[in-house]
């Protein structure tokens, strides 16, 4: 990822696919990018913080999205959800080589 690209992230599994732009990168630190979840952008940020032993912490947030009730609940579970799940199957597969397969046990076919 670099800043100005724009990519189309798909994901099979849950039949869904985003428009991401890439608004900035700084190195080891920062990932920025615009994508457009339920017809409407929002802005995601990947923070990144060494920590003691080679170890990295790894904040993610997401702003800009506008709804009210059910639709701001819902928004909210999918995107912790799916943010947490992915950074978990990350980290066994850097960590241990394991690949969890947590994706595909979270929303089986």
């Amino acid at each position: 990822m670099v800043a100005g690209a724009e990519l189309h992230w798909e994901w099979e599994t849950y039949g869904a696919s985003a428009d991401v732009r890439v608004k900035e990168v700084r190195e080891a630190r920062l990932i920025r990018f615009e994508w457009g979840n339920y017809g409407q952008p929002t802005t995601v940020e990947l923070r990144f913080t060494a920590r003691a032993e080679g170890a990295t912490f790894v904040e993610v947030t997401e702003t800009g999205f506008e709804g009210s009730g059910d639709d701001a609940v819902r928004w909210v579970n999918d995107t912790v959800g799916g943010f947490a799940t992915a950074l978990c199957a990350m980290k066994a597969l850097l960590e241990f080589d394991i690949e969890l397969g947590a994706v595909s046990d979270h929303h089986p076919a």
